[in-house]
């Protein structure tokens, strides 16, 4: 099976790949890289029909090249991924959140949503039944400090970040790029955990096997 991955951030890369590696090793995968999209979205606040637009060409790209699925795992996105979706159908496209939320509504009725990327904290909750309270969380400075090469200031804002978290039922780290911080927040909060790399993986190889 061939999946393309389609990044908005270089940092989401790797996360993803691991949780490929450990959970589906036999997969291809592909990967395109666009992180104008994010610095766009940081800048206008908004997604808009452009920005759409870029996702369906984005989409369009990897449908051309024989994918058999499509994932994004840019979490601020969701309007754009739904309509790259809609213009695939039946080829499964994820957003890179939805099997995250899932897995995080099996856990309880209160779940911290832990972001670095502010548009996401926009864009996400919304995604979560009605039934779920969702309590954002912004780790301030954290991706700046990823930016900059420095992994041990990032991952030290997500902790801190993540204490203020402990009064819910479950954390869940909306963006690839912090997954690896899972144990980290877990042990800061004595929360359970979800990550969206390794909850997208185990949906797509269900789906696939379905499919075959």
């Amino acid at each position: 099976m061939r999946i393309a991955l389609i990044h908005a951030l270089k940092h989401s890369i790797a996360p993803i790949e691991a949780a490929f590696a450990f959970a589906w090793p036999q997969a291809r995968l592909m990967n395109l890289l666009d992180d104008s999209l994010s610095a766009d979205l940081a800048r206008d606040g908004v997604l808009n029909d452009t920005m759409t637009e870029r996702f369906l060409a984005l989409g369009d790209y990897a449908a051309a090249t024989s994918a058999d699925a499509i994932l994004f795992t840019c979490s601020a996105f969701g309007p754009c991924i739904e309509a790259v979706a809609a213009a695939h159908a039946p080829m499964p496209v994820l957003k890179p959140n939805e099997a995250m939320i899932e897995q995080a509504v099996t856990m309880g009725k209160r779940i911290g949503l832990l972001s670095t990327f502010p548009p996401t904290l926009a864009s996400m909750p919304p995604e979560f039944p009605a039934s779920v309270q969702v309590v954002p969380k912004l780790a301030e400075g954290a991706l700046a400090a990823l930016d900059r090469g420095d992994r041990a200031t990032h991952d030290r804002l997500i902790v801190e970040a993540s204490r203020s978290l402990r009064d819910c039922d479950a954390i869940a780290l909306a963006q690839f790029s912090i997954a690896a911080t899972a144990p980290l927040v877990a042990d800061a909060t004595g929360k359970p955990v979800v990550t969206t790399p390794d909850s997208a993986v185990q949906k797509l190889m269900k789906l696939l096997a379905a499919k075959t």
